[in-house]
This record gives structure tokens, sequence and C-alpha cells, in this order.
């Protein structure tokens, strides 16, 4: 008599809860995740969308003179916002255990660099030409925020992308 196989994870692997849980327990069964939103990861996503829903709204409602640099910072905000919206949509239903065709970590830890690089361009240019217009300085602003909890967020998927994996293959 066979037994199906069971894939058990190693109990320092949980990192905080964003892909899994931490310790080996099974999560809740159903679609929604009711433990996902409270987490570090989730509170952090849902920060870095108000800050970038924020700045993207301040810049469009100000008078600018600069058309290039404005519609760069535009762009690269709504585009960060809806994959942050995507990624904390894939952790909420917990599509990353059905679609395991993506490495969903390092996906997002990706997005995480090449988006927070692209704000830090965007916020600067922003910052440089807002010509003391109070809409374009609160949009800069709102875009470093945004920029710096980025920055956390690579910290946080890295630190469980690859610290916790090099942790995994030394056991």
């Amino acid at each position: 008599m066979s037994h199906p196989a069971v894939a058990v994870r190693p109990a320092g692997s949980g990192g905080d809860g964003a892909f899994g849980p931490a310790g080996g327990a099974r999560p809740p069964e159903g679609l929604l995740d009711p433990v996902y939103p409270r987490t570090r990861g989730a509170l952090l996503k849902v920060a870095q969308m108000v800050a970038l829903l924020l700045a993207f709204v301040c810049v469009r409602s100000s008078l600018w003179t600069d058309y290039s640099a404005y519609s760069y910072f535009e762009v690269v905000t709504i585009c960060d916002l809806i994959m942050i919206l995507i990624f904390y949509l894939v952790h909420l239903f917990r599509l990353y255990q059905m679609l395991t065709c993506i490495s969903w970590p390092l996906a997002e830890l990706l997005h995480y660099l090449i988006g927070t690089l692209l704000l830090l361009i965007a916020s600067i240019v922003a910052a440089s030409k807002s010509y003391n217009l109070s809409g374009l300085v609160a949009g800069a602003v709102f875009g470093f925020i945004a920029t710096f909890l980025c920055m956390a967020s690579i910290w946080l998927s890295y630190k469980f992308s690859c610290v916790a994996q090099s942790t995994d293959a030394a056991a």
C-alpha cells in the first residue's frame, strides 16, 4: 500500500508567513487566507499602495510644467501600485499554491528591485523639477516614502527567498 507524497517545510523556512506557514503548520483551508492581512509583508504592501496612490494623486492634481518628468512619475507610481496589488492578491487568495510554475519569492524580489530603482529615479526627478509647487513637492515626498517602504520589502523578500533557502541547504 503506497502513501501519497507529503511536502514538509523545515522549521526555519517560514519567513514572515508570506508564502506559507512557518514551522510546517498547515494553513486554514479555503480560498481566502485570513492570516495574511495581519502579517508584516501584507501591512507593508498596504502602506506602499497608500503612499503610491497619494503620490500619484498629488502629482496628477497639480499644475505642472514639465510634461515628460511628471508623466514618467505617474506611470512608475501606477505601474508599481498595480504590481504590488497583484502580489497582495496572490498572497491573499493563495494563488502561489495553484501557480507553482512561477517562483513567487524570486518574482517579488525582482519586482521590488526594479520597481524601487525606477521609483527612486522618478522621485528624484520629480523633486528636482517641483519648482516649489506644493502638490509636486508632496508627490515627490510620498514617492520617497514609497521608495523607503519598497526598500524594506526588498530586505524582507531577500531575507525570505535567499537567506531562508541558504539555511535550509546548510541543514
